[in-house]
């Protein structure tokens, strides 16, 4: 068994930042919001037709990350990342050859090609920078990875704001492609596994502020592991906090039209969630590797249930500014705290397939959340009920993590 170097540890925050790296251009999934305005305004679709690539995308990208999980464990990240970098690269300069008649394309490229390569990307990073560091810190590391994702809006909204007004549509997601597919792929030649033996050890001595969810003694692959019932538990966790942080994110510009008319709040809004997803996913991360992250869950969705029936009270620009920040917090804390739980549970060697089966939760609330609250405003004419109904999923969320316990040794 090799222990860690001062190099292995360098090393290890190579990979940890290349994992960031490749996701502030996956992140672009979280901007689509720019290029669906813009596809209604300018080329007069529907709200329906320019909503259809990203719902794609979103389904696409919790179908095959456990694919990509499953074959990332077996041949290692690096390839898979590439594969990922290239193929979302491909997805958008497809979807450059969309027109005003021509709707096709969005949907081959940006929905199932960006969809694709975004899963394969994301689901190479984060596990492989985590096997670098002890269990002790992975909960940081993941944090700090999968917050290149959820910060990403900062930059590719204005970007991508500037480029449509300065060139069009379709010169946009050409120039975008062609950028994030070097980019990526450059940085996926250095996202690798430890050698075999490594380890970054040995850990501290147990916090004091235990009880804190102890390693597992047994790797468990995924026909073990969904036949646990912590899988099924996080599993519905999941789906229900994503569902309901998807009903308040995929309408937050409406919201703010609806609860503060005046100036237009909706890039203002966009970053303050992005600042909020990232930052939620680091400090989540921190705080589970103190004190447990079914612990921090708990935490995390209580909160969350209150966000989001203050929202109905924020009729000012500053609170509204201020939930949104917190809705993001709370949103990307799951993105953090679930990876974490199911290398906790089931062990980092099977990470990649184990968590990508459990993300599939988080695709079937992300597709259905937006369309629920959409439909609820419709039918009331008002966004109060969908704060209700988010706030009470959480609180189911909250509720089902004081009977969630690792699994038995075997």
């Amino acid at each position: 068994m090799v222990s860690h170097t001062r190099s292995g540890r360098s090393r290890g925050w190579i990979v940890a930042a290349a994992g960031f790296g490749i996701n502030l251009t996956l992140g672009v999934l979280y901007s689509w919001s720019v290029f669906s305005k813009a596809l209604t305004a300018e080329w007069g679709w529907s709200t329906a037709q320019a909503s259809f690539p990203y719902s794609v995308a979103v389904a696409f990208f919790a179908l095959v990350t456990a694919f990509a999980g499953r074959v990332q464990d077996r041949i290692g990240p690096r390839l898979v990342a590439t594969a990922g970098g290239t193929l979302m690269g491909l997805g958008m300069i497809v979807s450059s050859l969309a027109r005003p008649d021509r709707g096709l394309p969005l949907t081959l490229g940006f929905g199932v090609m960006c969809g694709a390569g975004i899963a394969m990307g994301f689901i190479a990073t984060f596990p492989a920078a985590a096997k670098w560091f002890p269990e002790t810190r992975r909960g940081l590391v993941t944090g700090i990875v999968v917050a290149g994702f959820g910060i990403a809006s900062v930059y590719i909204a204005p970007l991508t704001q500037a480029l449509i007004a300065g060139y069009g549509i379709p010169r946009t997601f050409l120039t975008l492609g062609v950028g994030f597919l070097v980019a990526a792929v450059l940085l996926a030649q250095l996202v690798t596994n430890p050698p075999g033996g490594y380890y970054e050890g040995p850990n501290p001595p147990p916090d004091i502020l235990e009880p804190r969810c102890p390693p597992t003694r047994h790797e468990r692959d995924w026909h073990e592991a969904i036949r646990t019932s912590q899988f099924w538990l996080l599993w519905l966790m999941y789906g229900l906090t994503a569902f309901a942080g998807v009903m308040i994110i995929g309408h937050m510009a409406r919201i703010a039209v609806e609860q503060v008319p005046g100036p237009d709040l909706g890039f203002l809004l966009v970053a303050v969630l992005a600042v909020g997803n990232a930052g939620g996913r680091i400090v989540a991360g921190i705080v589970s590797d103190r004190i447990g992250s079914v612990r921090t869950m708990r935490y995390v969705f209580a909160v969350q249930a209150l966000v989001v029936l203050l929202l109905g009270l924020a009729h000012t620009v500053a609170a509204l500014a201020v939930l949104a920040f917190m809705v993001g917090f709370g949103y990307g804390s799951d993105l953090s705290l679930f990876p974490c739980t199911v290398s906790e549970y089931f062990g980092p060697g099977h990470q990649g397939v184990n968590y990508g089966l459990v993300f599939t939760s988080w695709g079937v609330g992300g597709v259905f959340g937006a369309m629920a609250a959409g439909a609820i405003f419709d039918a009331t004419a008002s966004y109060v009920p969908a704060y209700v109904l988010a706030a009470m999923l959480c609180a189911i969320a909250a509720a089902l993590t004081l009977f969630t316990r690792p699994p038995e040794p075997v």
